[in-house]
Protein backbone atom coordinates (compact mmCIF):
# COMPACT_ATOMS: atom_id res chain seq x y z
CA UNK A 1 0.00 0.00 0.00
CA UNK A 2 3.00 2.27 0.42
CA UNK A 3 3.68 1.81 -3.28
CA UNK A 4 0.06 2.67 -4.07
CA UNK A 5 0.37 5.81 -1.95
CA UNK A 6 3.54 6.85 -3.77
CA UNK A 7 1.92 6.29 -7.14
CA UNK A 8 -1.10 8.41 -6.25
CA UNK A 9 1.08 11.17 -4.82
CA UNK A 10 2.81 11.36 -8.17
CA UNK A 11 -0.50 12.74 -9.45
CA UNK A 12 -2.00 14.36 -6.34
CA UNK A 13 0.74 16.40 -4.68
CA UNK A 14 0.76 17.65 -1.10
CA UNK A 15 -2.37 15.76 0.00
CA UNK A 16 -0.96 12.91 2.10
CA UNK A 17 -3.85 12.96 4.60
CA UNK A 18 -6.50 12.76 1.86
CA UNK A 19 -4.64 9.98 0.04
CA UNK A 20 -4.21 7.97 3.24
CA UNK A 21 -7.89 8.31 4.11
CA UNK A 22 -8.86 7.12 0.62
CA UNK A 23 -6.63 4.06 1.11
CA UNK A 24 -8.19 3.42 4.52
CA UNK A 25 -11.69 3.48 3.00
CA UNK A 26 -10.58 1.18 0.17
CA UNK A 27 -9.09 -1.40 2.55
CA UNK A 28 -12.12 -1.19 4.84
CA UNK A 29 -14.53 -1.84 1.93
CA UNK A 30 -16.22 1.52 2.38
CA UNK A 31 -17.22 4.42 0.19
CA UNK A 32 -15.84 7.94 0.10
CA UNK A 33 -17.61 11.30 -0.08
CA UNK A 34 -15.46 14.21 -1.26
CA UNK A 35 -16.88 17.67 -0.63
CA UNK A 36 -14.94 20.67 -1.90
CA UNK A 37 -14.81 23.47 -4.42
CA UNK A 38 -14.14 22.72 -8.11
CA UNK A 39 -10.64 22.11 -9.40
CA UNK A 40 -8.89 20.79 -6.30
CA UNK A 41 -8.42 17.23 -7.59
CA UNK A 42 -11.49 15.33 -6.37
CA UNK A 43 -11.99 13.33 -9.57
CA UNK A 44 -8.24 13.03 -10.16
CA UNK A 45 -7.83 11.34 -6.77
CA UNK A 46 -10.37 8.65 -7.64
CA UNK A 47 -8.89 8.05 -11.09
CA UNK A 48 -5.35 7.82 -9.72
CA UNK A 49 -6.53 5.36 -7.08
CA UNK A 50 -8.08 3.06 -9.67
CA UNK A 51 -5.18 3.37 -12.10
CA UNK A 52 -2.56 2.53 -9.45
CA UNK A 53 -4.18 -0.83 -8.61
CA UNK A 54 -5.05 -1.98 -12.14
CA UNK A 55 -8.78 -1.78 -11.49
CA UNK A 56 -11.60 -0.62 -13.72
CA UNK A 57 -12.72 2.98 -13.17
CA UNK A 58 -15.95 4.48 -14.44
CA UNK A 59 -17.02 8.08 -14.11
CA UNK A 60 -20.70 8.99 -13.95
CA UNK A 61 -21.56 12.68 -14.32
CA UNK A 62 -24.71 13.24 -12.27
CA UNK A 63 -27.18 15.64 -13.89
CA UNK A 64 -30.89 16.37 -13.29
CA UNK A 65 -31.88 14.26 -16.33
CA UNK A 66 -29.81 11.21 -15.35
CA UNK A 67 -31.97 8.09 -15.00
CA UNK A 68 -31.52 5.21 -12.51
CA UNK A 69 -31.04 2.83 -15.45
CA UNK A 70 -28.03 4.89 -16.55
CA UNK A 71 -26.35 3.79 -13.31
CA UNK A 72 -27.61 0.24 -12.81
CA UNK A 73 -28.06 -0.85 -16.43
CA UNK A 74 -31.03 -1.82 -18.58
CA UNK A 75 -32.35 -4.86 -20.44
CA UNK A 76 -32.57 -4.32 -24.21
CA UNK A 77 -34.37 -6.59 -26.65
CA UNK A 78 -31.94 -8.22 -29.07
CA UNK A 79 -33.49 -8.71 -32.51
CA UNK A 80 -31.05 -11.45 -33.46
CA UNK A 81 -31.47 -13.67 -30.40
CA UNK A 82 -35.12 -12.69 -29.82
CA UNK A 83 -34.38 -12.23 -26.15
CA UNK A 84 -33.63 -9.46 -23.70
CA UNK A 85 -29.95 -8.67 -23.17
CA UNK A 86 -28.65 -6.87 -20.11
CA UNK A 87 -26.44 -3.84 -20.72
CA UNK A 88 -24.48 -2.98 -17.54
CA UNK A 89 -24.56 0.60 -16.31
CA UNK A 90 -21.89 2.81 -14.85
CA UNK A 91 -21.98 1.09 -11.46
CA UNK A 92 -20.23 -2.01 -12.86
CA UNK A 93 -16.63 -1.09 -12.07
CA UNK A 94 -14.16 -1.45 -9.22
CA UNK A 95 -13.91 2.30 -8.62
CA UNK A 96 -17.03 4.30 -9.48
CA UNK A 97 -16.63 8.08 -9.56
CA UNK A 98 -19.94 9.89 -9.07
CA UNK A 99 -19.26 13.51 -10.01
CA UNK A 100 -21.56 16.11 -8.41
CA UNK A 101 -23.85 13.47 -6.99
CA UNK A 102 -26.20 16.07 -5.52
CA UNK A 103 -27.21 17.32 -8.97
CA UNK A 104 -29.22 14.18 -9.74
CA UNK A 105 -32.78 13.61 -8.56
CA UNK A 106 -33.43 11.62 -5.36
CA UNK A 107 -34.76 8.73 -7.47
CA UNK A 108 -31.45 8.50 -9.32
CA UNK A 109 -29.43 8.94 -6.14
CA UNK A 110 -31.30 6.03 -4.56
CA UNK A 111 -30.11 3.75 -7.37
CA UNK A 112 -26.76 3.70 -5.59
CA UNK A 113 -28.12 2.52 -2.25
CA UNK A 114 -28.36 -1.22 -2.97
CA UNK A 115 -24.99 -1.24 -4.69
CA UNK A 116 -23.22 0.56 -1.85
CA UNK A 117 -24.75 -1.51 0.94
CA UNK A 118 -25.11 -5.00 -0.56
CA UNK A 119 -22.60 -4.78 -3.44
CA UNK A 120 -25.13 -6.05 -5.94
CA UNK A 121 -27.57 -4.67 -8.52
CA UNK A 122 -31.13 -5.89 -9.08
CA UNK A 123 -32.63 -5.21 -12.52
CA UNK A 124 -35.83 -6.78 -13.88
CA UNK A 125 -35.88 -9.42 -11.15
CA UNK A 126 -32.29 -10.50 -11.71
CA UNK A 127 -29.49 -9.82 -9.23
CA UNK A 128 -25.97 -9.11 -10.48
CA UNK A 129 -23.06 -9.23 -8.05
CA UNK A 130 -20.44 -6.49 -8.24
CA UNK A 131 -16.81 -7.53 -8.48
CA UNK A 132 -14.56 -6.84 -5.49
CA UNK A 133 -12.95 -4.50 -4.72
CA UNK A 134 -15.84 -2.10 -5.12
CA UNK A 135 -15.75 1.52 -4.01
CA UNK A 136 -17.89 4.55 -4.76
CA UNK A 137 -16.15 7.91 -4.67
CA UNK A 138 -18.82 10.61 -4.83
CA UNK A 139 -18.04 14.30 -5.16
CA UNK A 140 -20.17 17.34 -4.56
CA UNK A 141 -19.59 21.06 -4.69
CA UNK A 142 -20.73 22.78 -1.45
CA UNK A 143 -20.72 26.24 -3.05
CA UNK A 144 -23.15 26.04 -5.97
CA UNK A 145 -26.23 24.57 -4.29
CA UNK A 146 -28.87 26.09 -6.61
CA UNK A 147 -30.86 23.42 -8.43
CA UNK A 148 -29.33 20.56 -6.45
CA UNK A 149 -30.85 17.77 -4.38
CA UNK A 150 -28.98 17.47 -1.06
CA UNK A 151 -28.14 13.91 -0.10
CA UNK A 152 -30.59 12.56 2.51
CA UNK A 153 -29.18 11.43 5.83
CA UNK A 154 -29.84 7.76 4.99
CA UNK A 155 -27.58 7.97 1.94
CA UNK A 156 -24.87 10.07 3.60
CA UNK A 157 -24.76 7.41 6.31
CA UNK A 158 -23.66 4.84 3.72
CA UNK A 159 -20.43 6.71 3.03
CA UNK A 160 -17.70 5.53 5.37
CA UNK A 161 -15.83 8.82 5.41
CA UNK A 162 -15.97 12.36 4.09
CA UNK A 163 -12.91 14.37 3.15
CA UNK A 164 -12.21 17.87 1.92
CA UNK A 165 -9.23 18.16 -0.40
CA UNK A 166 -8.54 21.83 0.31
CA UNK A 167 -6.26 24.11 -1.65
CA UNK A 168 -2.62 23.02 -2.09
CA UNK A 169 0.24 24.76 -0.37
CA UNK A 170 2.19 27.28 -2.50
CA UNK A 171 5.09 24.82 -2.77
CA UNK A 172 2.81 21.97 -3.88
CA UNK A 173 1.05 24.24 -6.36
CA UNK A 174 4.41 25.30 -7.79
CA UNK A 175 5.39 21.64 -8.23
CA UNK A 176 2.02 21.05 -9.89
CA UNK A 177 2.87 23.62 -12.57
CA UNK A 178 5.99 21.63 -13.44
CA UNK A 179 4.38 18.18 -13.40
CA UNK A 180 0.97 19.04 -14.90
CA UNK A 181 1.90 21.99 -17.08
CA UNK A 182 3.23 20.08 -20.08
CA UNK A 183 1.78 16.56 -19.67
CA UNK A 184 -0.84 14.56 -17.83
CA UNK A 185 0.81 12.57 -15.02
CA UNK A 186 -2.26 10.32 -14.84
CA UNK A 187 -1.48 9.00 -18.32
CA UNK A 188 2.01 8.00 -17.17
CA UNK A 189 0.76 6.28 -14.00
CA UNK A 190 1.39 2.53 -14.11
CA UNK A 191 -0.29 0.00 -11.79
CA UNK A 192 1.75 -1.15 -8.82
CA UNK A 193 -0.59 -3.98 -7.78
CA UNK A 194 -3.71 -5.78 -8.98
CA UNK A 195 -7.25 -6.47 -7.79
CA UNK A 196 -6.43 -10.00 -6.58
CA UNK A 197 -3.67 -8.72 -4.31
CA UNK A 198 -5.93 -6.00 -3.02
CA UNK A 199 -8.63 -8.54 -2.17
CA UNK A 200 -6.03 -10.39 -0.11
CA UNK A 201 -5.10 -7.17 1.69
CA UNK A 202 -8.76 -6.48 2.46
CA UNK A 203 -9.12 -9.96 4.00
CA UNK A 204 -5.94 -9.39 6.03
CA UNK A 205 -7.27 -6.11 7.43
CA UNK A 206 -10.28 -7.96 8.84
CA UNK A 207 -7.94 -9.95 11.11
CA UNK A 208 -6.46 -6.88 12.83
CA UNK A 209 -7.02 -7.29 16.57
CA UNK A 210 -9.33 -4.94 18.48
CA UNK A 211 -9.22 -5.26 22.26
CA UNK A 212 -12.41 -5.05 24.37
CA UNK A 213 -11.16 -1.78 25.89
CA UNK A 214 -10.78 -0.18 22.43
CA UNK A 215 -14.22 -1.43 21.40
CA UNK A 216 -15.67 0.14 24.54
CA UNK A 217 -13.88 3.40 23.76
CA UNK A 218 -15.23 3.33 20.19
CA UNK A 219 -18.80 2.84 21.41
CA UNK A 220 -18.37 5.70 23.89
CA UNK A 221 -17.07 8.02 21.15
CA UNK A 222 -20.11 7.33 18.97
CA UNK A 223 -22.39 7.58 22.02
CA UNK A 224 -20.98 11.03 22.79
CA UNK A 225 -22.45 12.31 19.52
CA UNK A 226 -25.90 11.05 20.54
CA UNK A 227 -25.84 12.74 23.94
CA UNK A 228 -24.37 16.05 22.75
CA UNK A 229 -26.73 18.99 23.13
CA UNK A 230 -25.18 20.60 20.08
CA UNK A 231 -26.40 17.79 17.82
CA UNK A 232 -30.02 16.99 17.01
CA UNK A 233 -29.01 13.80 15.20
CA UNK A 234 -26.18 11.62 16.45
CA UNK A 235 -24.22 8.91 14.67
CA UNK A 236 -25.97 5.65 13.81
CA UNK A 237 -25.01 2.07 14.73
CA UNK A 238 -23.78 1.75 11.14
CA UNK A 239 -21.31 4.53 11.96
CA UNK A 240 -20.01 2.48 14.91
CA UNK A 241 -19.37 -0.52 12.68
CA UNK A 242 -17.74 1.52 9.94
CA UNK A 243 -15.53 3.36 12.42
CA UNK A 244 -14.33 -0.06 13.62
CA UNK A 245 -13.53 -1.20 10.07
CA UNK A 246 -11.78 2.06 9.24
CA UNK A 247 -9.72 1.85 12.45
CA UNK A 248 -8.55 -1.64 11.48
CA UNK A 249 -7.45 -0.38 8.06
CA UNK A 250 -5.73 2.65 9.60
CA UNK A 251 -3.78 0.39 11.96
CA UNK A 252 -2.78 -1.91 9.09
CA UNK A 253 -1.48 1.04 7.04
CA UNK A 254 0.61 2.02 10.05
CA UNK A 255 2.12 -1.48 10.12
CA UNK A 256 0.31 -2.69 13.24
CA UNK A 257 -1.77 -5.83 13.74
CA UNK A 258 -3.84 -4.22 16.51
CA UNK A 259 -6.04 -1.12 16.81
CA UNK A 260 -5.09 1.60 19.27
CA UNK A 261 -7.36 4.35 20.68
CA UNK A 262 -5.41 6.83 18.54
CA UNK A 263 -6.70 5.12 15.39
CA UNK A 264 -10.27 5.69 16.54
CA UNK A 265 -9.65 9.30 17.60
CA UNK A 266 -7.81 10.14 14.37
CA UNK A 267 -10.62 8.88 12.14
CA UNK A 268 -13.50 10.09 14.31
CA UNK A 269 -14.16 13.38 12.53
CA UNK A 270 -13.83 11.97 8.99
CA UNK A 271 -16.13 9.02 9.73
CA UNK A 272 -18.75 10.72 11.92
CA UNK A 273 -19.05 14.39 10.92
CA UNK A 274 -21.12 13.90 7.75
CA UNK A 275 -23.66 11.69 9.54
CA UNK A 276 -24.78 14.14 12.24
CA UNK A 277 -26.91 17.28 12.22
CA UNK A 278 -26.19 20.34 14.36
CA UNK A 279 -28.84 21.78 16.65
CA UNK A 280 -30.36 25.20 16.04
CA UNK A 281 -28.37 26.70 18.91
CA UNK A 282 -25.13 25.33 17.47
CA UNK A 283 -25.94 26.81 14.07
CA UNK A 284 -26.69 30.21 15.60
CA UNK A 285 -23.38 30.03 17.47
CA UNK A 286 -21.65 29.23 14.13
CA UNK A 287 -20.37 25.93 15.47
CA UNK A 288 -19.36 23.47 12.75
CA UNK A 289 -20.01 19.74 13.03
CA UNK A 290 -16.27 19.18 12.74
CA UNK A 291 -15.65 21.19 15.91
CA UNK A 292 -18.56 19.50 17.69
CA UNK A 293 -17.34 15.99 16.81
CA UNK A 294 -13.77 16.84 17.82
CA UNK A 295 -15.01 18.12 21.18
CA UNK A 296 -17.15 15.00 21.68
CA UNK A 297 -14.14 12.76 21.00
CA UNK A 298 -11.93 14.71 23.42
CA UNK A 299 -14.59 14.40 26.13
CA UNK A 300 -14.28 10.59 26.16
CA UNK A 301 -11.65 9.21 28.49
CA UNK A 302 -8.91 7.25 26.73
CA UNK A 303 -8.63 3.61 27.86
CA UNK A 304 -5.57 2.37 29.69
CA UNK A 305 -2.87 1.61 27.08
CA UNK A 306 -1.70 -1.44 28.97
Amino acid sequence: MGEVRSAIEGVIEGKRASVDLALVVLLAEGHLLVEDVPGVGKTMLAKALGRSIACSVRRVQFTPDLLPSDITGVSIFNQETRDFEFKPGGIFANIVVGDEINRASPKTQSALLESMEERQVSVDGTTYLLEAPFMVVATQNPIEMEGTYPLPEAQRDRFMARIQMGYPTPAAELDMLDSHGTSDPLAALTPVTDAATLRGLIDAVKTVYVSPAVKQYLVQVVGATRSSRELRLGASPRATLQLLRASRAHAALAGRDYVSPDDVATLGVAVLAHRVLPSTDAQLARRTVTDIIAQAISSVHLPDRR
